[in-house]
């Protein structure tokens, strides 16, 4: 070597390509289900066991478990379609754009009942509260649960959204809640809810009596999907002023707003 040349760099020796470790079979499922509805749009429980290769059943719960998080929607025909939490990643801390889209019309709902009212979600067997108006007229009345969540079965707008739902789907939903952690503190009789999801399907119109908390009376309807989300309008008042009279009146309106956010956003 000569006295002015640099010495050569050290030959780097690499080490052959680790191995990432067994990989989790149900995580990889779930995101292989979240590929294909991204990919297709929508997907059936038969579709998704096939993609899998697994029972139908296993498809199944794999499909309700990403509904109750958020990341998939039963829609039309029971396929699974992409969910707000897929649709909209890293977006939880920003106004939801339904909230926004829905406003006018709830704002018309306060006008013609002059109760409070909300917007409500469904996620998994929760709802939740997006948006609300308080009915400051009244010395005695319902305060707003912006932002609460709460079980669904107990709840007017719970039940206006599950009733739109295949008894089978809510079946899954709440098996899935029930074997969870928070699973003993439900408190939840699938039969006698399926009798109230009956009834509510009859009438459109949710409603609950002190159920989800004492000295409310409400009623609500459900607004279907929108934005990948199933949405809800609630009348709420206190059970002290309530008459059958609220019943008739309330629902008629629910129904009326209904129909004008299902012309306006299909």
């Amino acid at each position: 070597m000569h006295r002015n040349e640099a010495p050569a760099p050290p030959v780097e020796t690499r080490r052959p390509t680790e191995s990432p470790g067994p990989r989790v079979e149900a995580v990889h499922r779930a995101l292989v289900l979240l590929t294909l509805m991204a990919e297709e749009g929508s997907l059936s429980v038969t579709e998704a066991a096939e993609a899998l290769d697994v029972n139908p059943s296993t498809a199944q719960r794999l499909l309700v478990t990403l509904v109750g998080d958020g990341f998939a929607v039963q829609g039309a025909r029971k396929r699974y379609e992409p969910g707000p939490a897929l649709l909209r990643p890293g977006m939880a801390a920003t106004v939801p754009p339904l909230r926004a889209r829905l406003r006018p019309y709830l704002e018309r709902l306060f006008e013609r009942v002059g109760e409070t009212v909300h917007l409500a979600t469904l996620v998994g067997t929760e709802i939740h509260h997006l948006d609300g108006i308080e009915a400051t007229a009244h010395a005695l009345r319902f305060g707003l649960r912006t932002g609460v969540t709460l079980p669904a079965h107990t709840t007017s707008a719970g039940k206006a959204m599950l009733a739109e739902l295949p008894d089978e789907e809510v079946d899954a939903r709440y098996h899935v809640a029930l074997s969870g952690p928070r699973g003993r503190e439900m408190r939840v009789e699938l039969e006698q809810l399926h009798t109230q999801l009956d009834r509510t399907r009859r009438q459109k119109i949710g409603a609950n009596f002190e159920e989800s908390e004492a000295g409310v009376a409400a009623f609500a309807v459900s607004l279907g999907v929108i934005d990948g989300e199933r949405a809800a309008f609630s009348i709420a008042m206190p059970f002290a002023r309530y008459s059958r009279g609220d019943a008739a009146r309330f629902g008629g309106h629910l129904l009326t707003t209904a129909q004008e956010v299902r012309e306006a956003l299909p």
